[in-house]
């Protein structure tokens, strides 16, 4: 995590002041519970929340941790320093480090969380409004790189929206499942502390119980959330590798936009670079990166180690961070992208009609060839085009096989547009909905 691709709202939750904050509003919520439950007195539950307004000395935290080689028990030290140690003397009754730990961790995960939705929504919002834009801009799909059959920017846009609406679906469950708290004390066994307790703190901070905790809440639940960011991240390459290869010289159907005063090169002045993109598949590498520590985060030596503690304090805010920084440039990449149909019909007419080979393959075997003869009747005037520039409707024409079987009004009707586009509609609607707002 580095402040070039980072944003304050993300990386607030990841600031020790507000972990401190968390830290201390688990405490405190725990020791209500204790008193409600008639466990420690009232008075001294009420007097921890005198603190509720003071900004907790980092400094000093870690001032004390020198010492104590322990984060808990510094923070503890500090809040005594600031309540009163007899003020103090009931907080963190019959609790372990790792239920303020892993529980304020799944609270910065969801509020993570929160904010990559809202990122997607911008997203989403960005792929809606262009897809409808250039819904009949026709353009030529690509299998293998190589000139496939015409279809419409607009689909493609469609189709990374149906992409990345699939990955917020995915980030809600991802959410809802991280959402557990875990106050059971000492190896899970809530044996000096009442589950009611949990159960006041969860709801408190908007968590659930975890249901069964060995002291450290399970970390399958942390592998899916950091599995689900790098599917997410994928998504955001696939959409830039796309506007990568738009823009490249051969091809510019799509470039990024390229701002007043903008420079390309430190060498050359001509050149408009898709930095952007470039820049979000290597962000997307940074995220991906988390997912395999995640994963081997799930295997802990019996009730408890903190082997994934070090690993998490990295991934947690480094994905969260870098994906939220991401699906922002996205989104304004998109808003802004500079799309030319123009070139799009040059690209697709570069080979004279040779897109709509499959079109002459099916009718000639409708008309009674075999596929076998149809495909390489096909396949012999397409080889003129390629190796010598030839116009692949004359070739056809000219073709007494292929005449013998279809008429020149046959062959000139399946070099219409409009027929690769027809069901255009329908995948929107099947995207979109029936309405597009």
């Amino acid at each position: 995590m580095i402040p070039r691709y980072a944003r304050p709202e993300m990386t607030a939750i990841w600031e020790p002041a507000t972990k401190f904050r968390i830290w201390y509003e688990i405490e405190a919520h725990a020791c209500d519970a204790q008193a409600d439950l008639g466990v420690i007195p009232r008075e001294n539950a009420e007097a921890v929340w005198k603190a509720k307004d003071v900004e907790f000395d980092v400094a000093r935290i870690d001032e004390i941790e020198a010492v104590t080689k322990h984060d808990v028990i510094a923070f503890l030290t500090h809040l005594a320093e600031i309540i009163g140690n007899d003020a103090a003397r009931f907080v963190h009754q019959g609790m372990t480090s790792s239920d303020v730990l892993d529980t304020t961790l799944n609270i910065q995960l969801v509020r993570a969380a929160d904010i990559l939705l809202v990122d997607l929504d911008k997203v989403l919002a960005a792929l809606k409004q262009r897809a409808y834009e250039h819904k009949d801009t026709v353009r030529i799909g690509r299998s293998h790189g190589i000139h496939a059959e015409p279809t419409t920017m607009g689909l493609t846009f469609a189709r990374f929206y149906a992409e990345m609406d699939r990955n917020r679906n995915r980030l809600e469950k991802a959410r809802w499942e991280i959402a557990t708290g875990a106050i059971s004390g000492a190896v899970g066994t809530f044996a000096n502390i009442d589950p009611a307790v949990e159960e006041h703190v969860c709801a408190k901070l908007g968590l659930r119980p975890e249901p069964i905790s060995t002291q450290v809440i399970p970390r399958d639940r942390h592998a899916m959330f950091f599995a689900t960011l790098g599917v997410i991240a994928s998504s955001i390459e696939n959409i830039a590798i796309e506007i990568r290869h738009m823009q490249r010289t051969e091809v510019l159907e799509a470039e990024e936009f390229f701002s007043k005063g903008q420079k390309g090169s430190s060498a050359m002045p001509h050149k408009r670079n898709p930095v952007l993109t470039e820049n979000l598949t290597g962000l997307a590498r940074l995220v991906r990166m988390t997912v395999i520590p995640a994963m081997e985060n799930v295997a802990l030596w019996h009730e408890r180690d903190i082997s994934h503690s070090s690993v998490e304090r990295g991934i947690g805010p480094d994905a969260t961070v870098t994906l939220d920084f991401a699906l922002n440039r996205l989104a304004g990449v998109i808003e802004k992208l500079v799309v030319y149909p123009e070139t799009m019909r040059e690209n697709m007419d570069k080979f004279k009609g040779l897109v709509m080979s499959q079109r002459v393959l099916l009718a000639l075997t409708q008309a009674g060839v075999s596929r076998e003869d149809a495909y390489r009747l096909v396949q012999r005037n397409a080889m003129k085009v390629w190796e010598r520039g030839a116009d692949f409707r004359e070739e056809l024409l000219a073709d007494d096989e292929v005449r013998a079987a279809l008429s020149e009004a046959d062959i000139n009707e399946k070099f219409d547009l409009g027929y690769h586009t027809k069901h255009v509609d329908t995948i929107f609607a099947r995207v979109f909905g029936s309405q597009k707002d």
